[in-house]
């Protein structure tokens, strides 16, 4: 039996593609980390909050590790090409203060009533106070 790359399972495979090409998708997660950072609580589609919550509690947990100067430089620069300046500003000093006591789920997932436009199924992302 000849089997075609349309065959193949997902099994053990990570993340969505959400109908996009590599770079596409790394910009669309980038612009949504960003937007969660700075505005605190973004309005999605579930599957995109969903996706986005795993990689803002990496992140952040990244950030926090950064309590001398020397690893701080390093993570800094690491944070700064997953994110834009100020996104890195405000983690690395505002979040880092707030989720000191916390050693994960910094988000919550808030679901929504569908779309009217598509009926997508839609999410609320916000940070745990």
């Amino acid at each position: 039996m000849i089997t075609s790359d349309l065959d193949t399972m997902n099994h053990q495979r990570k993340g969505r593609k959400f109908g996009r090409v590599k770079n596409q998708r790394k910009a669309l997660m980038k612009a949504l980390l960003d937007s969660l950072i700075l505005h605190e609580k973004i309005k999605t589609t579930e599957a995109k909050a969903k996706e986005i919550k795993g990689m803002i509690d990496k992140i952040i947990n990244k950030a926090k590790k950064s309590k001398n100067a020397e690893v701080k430089v390093a993570i800094i620069r690491d944070l700064k090409n997953i994110l834009p300046a100020a996104a890195v500003k405000k983690i690395t000093g505002e979040f880092i203060e707030k989720f000191s006591a916390r050693n994960s789920g910094y988000t919550r997932v808030v679901k929504l009533a569908p779309r009217k436009t598509d009926s997508a199924k839609m999410a609320i992302i916000e940070f745990v106070d």
